[in-house]
């Protein structure tokens, strides 16, 4: 079914589909009309759900943990100071391996206060152990929604799924929506290998020593390294599964392709421009103006940012002349961290073997700016042309 709708309610119409059992929420703008939309489907009956609003973010997050032990499947979203607010029970999501789905709608985070967007939210959590997914556009919403419950029971880690606010939270575009019976074919009841039963008394993630040691049973159980270890390890080999997943959504849906990346115009191209979420697709028409100049350029939008995509970047950018990284968002002190990761990935696999592209880094549309796409154009043509720079460039800055 096509219909023309805004960003936040494909999420919600995603998390229906999902068949998750609990919502737990607290309004923040631009997130709120997803968790309204959600709590209108469970009040008329169309979502059978517990939905369950909370005093603060801190405890939307916390009654999914405890939903999510439980055996449920749950669901949240929050934006900007609401995911800062999480950033306890964030770390604690991860560690307990709870496969936990997360709307983040970007926005920028105070002070001082702004409620336009960037990606700075998300990003300033991107090492709390959570899989990150970003979206250009209404369809990879509600289908990364899916694609996530069934990513995140696989391998028992919370996901967040990222969008830009307003930008793609508000507006309207046409998508699909999957049909019931193909998401059921595509993603199972949740059935977790261990799920708290009050018939069953335990206790879950008590105070863990720094040594290995025997448990309850008299068997040795992992220390506070292993346990993270592990996850780390398990992200990592989570890409893998990703690529599991996004084949069956292709068999069952008709659609999808690269879980990792999306590149528009790059197989020929000399220069690509890298980026997160809907700016990527702004890029577009970027490159179209500089094709027609006579420049091989190209743009590759990022999917996965955590586990970071490392070898599939590094052999999408191989022998590539030019690497240019629009960011909206900082490290600060430093440069993006987009930007940062992708040179460590292309130095690791690259370096040494002659197609090391040159990389640079575009800050733009922080707490909202304006990206102006001739700025954009002219930004990526003056880097293009040779005039390199190893500190971040700013678009827009008045200073």
């Amino acid at each position: 079914m096509h219909i023309i709708e805004n960003g936040n309610v494909a999420a919600a119409l995603g998390v229906m589909l999902c068949r998750v059992n609990v919502i737990a929420a607290y309004p923040i703008t631009p997130q709120t009309p997803l968790t309204e939309k959600l709590s209108e489907y469970v009040e008329s009956g169309e979502m059978k759900a517990e939905y369950i609003p909370v005093e603060s973010e801190h405890s939307a997050l916390a009654v999914c943990i405890a939903a999510s032990s439980a055996g449920g499947r749950s669901f949240t979203a929050t934006s900007a100071n609401g995911l800062l607010y999480m950033h306890e029970q964030v770390q604690w999501a991860a560690g307990a391996r709870l496969p936990i789905v997360m709307c983040v709608v970007n926005r920028a985070v105070g002070a001082p206060w702004n409620v336009w967007n960037d990606q700075q939210d998300s990003i300033s959590q991107r090492d709390t152990g959570w899989i990150q997914i970003y979206c250009a556009d209404h369809q990879q919403i509600i289908d990364s929604i899916i694609k996530a419950y069934w990513l995140a029971e696989k391998v028992s880690i919370p996901i967040m799924v990222c969008y830009d606010g307003y930008i793609l939270s508000h507006t309207y575009m046409p998508f699909d929506v999957p049909d019931q019976k193909k998401v059921d074919d595509f993603l199972p009841p949740f059935n977790p290998d261990y799920a708290l039963n009050p018939h069953e008394p335990a206790n879950l993630n008590t105070v863990t020593l720094p040594d290995v040691r025997l448990d309850v049973r008299g068997e040795l159980a992992h220390g506070y390294m292993e346990i993270r270890y592990l996850l780390h390890e398990e992200m990592r080999k989570s890409l893998t599964v990703a690529a599991e997943a996004e084949k069956r959504f292709v068999d069952i849906f008709g659609r999808g392709g690269d879980p990792y990346i999306e590149p528009y115009l790059c197989d020929d191209a000399e220069y690509v421009a890298v980026g997160l979420g809907s700016l990527t697709y702004q890029l577009r028409v970027c490159v179209d103006t500089l094709r027609k100049e006579g420049i091989k350029a190209g743009v590759m939008g990022i999917r996965f940012y955590r586990p970071f995509p490392d070898i599939a970047l590094a052999n999408a950018l191989k022998g590539k002349k030019g690497v240019i990284v629009f960011e909206k968002a900082l490290s600060y002190g430093y440069e993006g961290a987009l930007v940062s990761d992708l040179k460590s990935a292309l130095y690791e696999h690259l370096a040494g073997t002659g197609t090391l592209p040159v990389v640079q880094n575009i800050i733009a549309g922080i707490g909202g700016r304006k990206i102006r796409t001739e700025d954009l154009t002219q930004n990526l043509r003056t880097a293009i042309k040779g005039q390199v720079t190893y500190e971040p460039v700013w678009i827009g800055l008045e200073i």
